[in-house]
């Protein structure tokens, strides 16, 4: 099941405000992603690439033919509000549901879903927590699992760069922080790399000074130093790195993909970093990618400033796709479709696995690295083995 249309798939109609009632015989996409807190800078522009999609749909002809409707409404990053907007959206007649893109944060939403009986999906969750053995039948995330991420930064570390020995960092905070270190510290070993030492952090504590005192008294300095954190704490940890002279290079996941880390690093620290996210946001990732981000210019005012952004739109897309090839929105029809379909995404080819082996999503890599505070593309990888989730 390829992408098919102008972009891919099509769909499209502006998010709406919760406030205006759906029609009938509209296909209801329901979101509980979070404008505010610590989970926005992934969420919103999620859902910004969301609105340009289903605005893309409805231009084309909707979905079997009905108009797509898209109504978010605010989850502040706090998991008893997500679950609870998702109840009020299913029972304001969602037939879809979209998840933050985090487990902590977006299992809730997909727990909502699968007792409603319909299909959910996280934009962006890495962690295999995300899977259809902990949340259900009919639960699915776009994004990578987290064994195929650190293994990804682990292979590209240790074989591509030949940096034979690590300094990792973790922060406590997330599951998806905490497994992304797991499973790259697990991979670096096995394919040969040494682990001097791991720290931990916690976000929120913005202060870097005893893990620093740390990695300076190392007998000997890593060749690379894994940081599993995000924004904003995570800016503050490297800086905090590179102000005493260290300057080996860094290596992390898609947290990284954040265009406040850039401004906060400049061209004086933001340099010999590495990350693995989901896309890149020029040409050399997909061919229609100039297409959709003229998409979203014409729609935003503004170019994307982040690969998150593609996550809402293939969200969107791949629903569309599930859908008319079940020829309805019901959900265990849906969801077989999604575990049978291969998808030709801006984020990359995506194949998932069946629910009894837990909807592992099957997808490359892209892999960005930040030199003089500006990105560039390394290009897509596939690590050659991954950890079992």
């Amino acid at each position: 099941m390829m992408l098919k249309g102008k972009l891919g798939a099509g769909l499209c109609t502006a998010a709406i405000l919760v406030t205006m009632p759906a029609l009938a015989d509209d296909i209801v996409i329901g979101a509980s992603l979070s404008l505010t807190g610590v989970q926005a800078p992934l969420d919103e522009p999620g859902l910004k690439g969301a609105e340009v999609a289903v605005k893309y749909l409805n231009d084309n002809g909707g979905i079997l033919g009905q108009q797509v409707k898209l109504i978010n409404i605010d989850g502040k990053s706090d998991p008893i509000t997500v679950g609870n907007n998702t109840i009020q959206l299913l029972n304001n007649g969602a037939e879809l549901i979209i998840a933050p893109c985090d487990f902590d944060f977006g299992g809730p939403a997909s727990r909502e879903a699968q007792s409603a009986g319909f299909v959910g999906i996280s934009t962006c969750a890495s962690d295999p927590l995300y899977s259809s053995w902990s949340l259900g039948d009919k639960q699915f995330t776009l994004s990578m699992w987290n064994t195929a991420m650190g293994a990804t930064a682990a292979e590209f570390a240790y074989k591509d760069k030949d940096w034979k020995t690590a300094y990792v960092v973790t922060d406590q905070f997330l599951a998806y922080t905490k497994s992304l270190s797991r499973y790259f510290v697990q991979h670096y070993k096995d394919i040969g790399g040494e682990v001097l030492a791991e720290d931990s952090y916690t976000q929120g504590d913005q202060d870097f000074s005893a893990q620093l005192a740390r990695l300076q008294a190392l007998p000997e300095q890593p060749d690379v130093i894994f940081i599993s954190s995000y924004m904003p704490d995570l800016g503050t940890i490297i800086r905090a790195i590179r102000e005493v002279g260290i300057t080996a290079p860094i290596v992390g996941g898609d947290s990284y993909d954040d265009p406040s880390l850039i401004e906060s690093l400049g061209g004086k620290f933001g340099n010999d970093i590495y990350f693995v996210t989901h896309t890149w946001m020029g040409s050399e990732a997909h061919p229609k990618m100039e297409e959709f981000i003229e998409l979203y210019k014409a729609y935003h005012g503004a170019e994307p400033d982040t690969s998150f952004v593609a996550t809402g739109w293939d969200t969107v897309m791949m629903m569309a796709q599930g859908v008319e090839a079940a020829g309805s929105v019901e959900g265990a029809a849906v969801a077989l479709a999604l575990e049978e379909g291969q998808f030709d995404l801006l984020t990359g080819n995506l194949d998932y696995s069946d629910a009894a082996s837990g909807h592992m999503p099957t997808k490359a890599a892209a892999v960005v690295e930040l030199q003089g505070g500006e990105p560039a593309f390394v290009g897509w990888k596939t690590a050659e083995s991954q950890p079992a989730p």
